[in-house]
């Protein structure tokens, strides 16, 4: 499933999106071309947390698009998501590994290399980098370059995704540097739709890695 992961991969937010509109506002995303969606909620009790991770199943299994789910291994396996997005704080990679079997193992590693490198060693299906932009969804991110993403192109196997503060005009030079993914929140969620804010990114994306 790691070749579907690649293009606009949109992390939900919910200061961004309501509970309400969480499933039309993903929906839309997906039908302005995201091929991938991690459902990201830090606040919500578990059986909210898995009617809504449920929900959005139902909407990427309809449109051919792969479900991450942040941080909860578990919420992973009981929304029969495709897997699981693990940053410092997560889970490690080989206790998550025993929980969701077969799926997806993404992990963030920053800035640091070597903790991408170390990731892949312990079985992760993909790296991120970032932040690559300032953002406005997190707090105290580290600054990634694109030489990031052109040593991880060179000496990984897994793909690599760029996020923090990427937007259809800052983005080009991320995928031109070798990232597979562009992760992005608020450049497709902050605005009143969703569906024309991820259609912006496709030329963006049509940009191939130089060498």
């Amino acid at each position: 499933m790691t070749e579907s992961l690649h293009g606009l991969y949109v992390l939900t937010d919910p200061d961004l999106i309501s509970d309400t509109e969480l499933t039309t506002r993903v929906r839309q995303a997906i039908e302005g071309g995201a091929t991938a969606v991690q459902y990201r909620d830090k606040r919500a009790g578990y059986g909210d947390r898995l009617e809504h991770a449920r929900a959005l199943r139902t909407v990427t299994q309809d449109l051919g698009a792969l479900l991450i789910i942040n941080d909860d291994p578990q919420l992973a396996v009981d929304a029969d998501a495709d897997g699981i997005h693990l940053g410092r704080d997560d889970p490690d990679i080989a206790r998550a590994r025993s929980i969701v079997k077969q799926r997806i193992i993404g992990v963030s590693c920053y800035n640091e290399f070597e903790r991408a490198v170390s990731a892949e060693r312990a079985g992760a299906d993909y790296v991120a980098f970032g932040s690559f932009y300032p953002t406005r969804t997190k707090s105290g991110t580290v600054v990634a370059t694109p030489d990031l993403l052109r040593r991880a192109k060179r000496q990984l196997r897994v793909p690599v995704v760029a996020i923090g503060g990427i937007t259809p005009e800052n983005g080009a030079p991320l995928i031109a540097a070798g990232a597979d993914a562009l992760a992005v929140v608020s450049a497709v969620f902050a605005g009143n739709d969703p569906r024309k804010a991820a259609e912006e990114f496709k030329k963006t994306l049509q940009v191939g890695p130089t060498s």
